[in-house]
């Protein structure tokens, strides 16, 4: 069986079994042709010596130790699969060390930022009253700020909700995110809000009638492509005087697991909000917590200078 057949075998399992996302299988694949084609195609049969090489490669040509970590990572999950599958012997990613790399921690935004933005949407919003098109346009960027911000949702599980989401009485909705894993999700009034104005705008369009899609889009998918969004959430960050290049929507998902803790919020239920399947994932937040000690024991402690 040669290389190119077990990559595919290995691709359609972790599809299959793990869930895998389109973009997870494509960075796999990426990873996975670029060490096979500096062993000349004989990836599968690779001894240790020969994944070392291709790593010593891949820092020669001034990759990040995030990403020499991620495609060593890849490797071995490519390697366990040979192994459980019968089709190799052996691992020989088993006795080599990830890159250390730095723990970065995640960009956000000051709330008053991100009040900004929201008002400056709500804003505009009203001033195309007398415009169909750009009312419409605006609606939307308002309801999908206001609901990222509101849910922390990752941008491809914003993008992709359902209409139904919008049609509940509830204050809250279950959302399928990585690995078909499901989560309930709160929604604030604000987002409720803006969702159900949103909502009235779209059901004028005709052409929206019958999808199931929250944000429809002649797109192959069905909704709005997330770039899309990306793109116009930072061209209103300049408009509302935020720097446009400090703003994405991971950037707001980022944000509202910060302003959470910043205010009082349980490290674990962050956890769950956010689809976080280990602590460990969350645990990048930490550094919030420790800015809150810090100054609770600075304002509280009876010895504090």
């Amino acid at each position: 069986m040669s290389t190119a057949v077990r990559l595919e075998a290995f691709l359609e399992m972790m599809s299959a079994e793990r869930g895998a996302s389109d973009n997870t299988l494509a960075a796999y694949r990426r990873d996975l042709e670029d060490a096979s084609a500096f062993l000349g195609g004989r990836l599968a049969d690779a001894a240790t010596d020969d994944i070392r090489a291709f790593l010593d490669e891949v820092a020669r040509r001034g990759f990040a130790a995030s990403s020499q970590a991620r495609k060593l990572s890849s490797l071995r999950q490519f390697f366990r699969f040979l192994y459980a599958e019968g089709l190799r012997a052996d691992d020989p990613t088993g006795t080599i060390d990830a890159p250390r790399k730095e723990r970065a921690l995640p960009k956000t935004m000051r709330e008053d930022a991100v009040s900004r933005l929201i008002a400056r949407a709500e804003t505009e919003k009203r001033e195309a009253e007398g415009d169909p098109v750009a009312h419409a346009a605006a609606c939307r960027l308002h309801a999908l700020v206001e609901t990222l911000y509101a849910t922390g949702l990752r941008v491809s599980e914003l993008v992709a909700l359902p209409l139904t989401v919008a049609l509940r009485a509830e204050r809250f909705f279950i959302v399928r995110g990585k690995g078909g894993k499901e989560r309930v999700v709160p929604l604030s009034h604000g987002a409720k809000a803006a969702l159900g104005e949103w909502v009235a705008v779209r059901a004028a369009q005709p052409e929206w009638k019958e999808s199931l899609h929250l944000f429809p889009s002649s797109s192959e998918s069905g909704h709005l492509p997330r770039q899309v969004f990306a793109r116009e959430l930072k061209a209103l960050a300049g408009r509302a005087g935020v720097p446009a290049a400090k703003v994405s929507p991971h950037v707001l998902r980022h944000a509202f697991a910060s302003h959470l803790l910043q205010n009082g919020a349980d490290l674990r239920a962050v956890q769950q909000l956010l689809g976080h399947s280990d602590i460990s994932t969350t645990q990048i937040y930490t550094h919030v917590l420790e800015n809150r000690l810090t100054e609770t024991v600075a304002r509280h402690h009876p010895l504090a200078d």
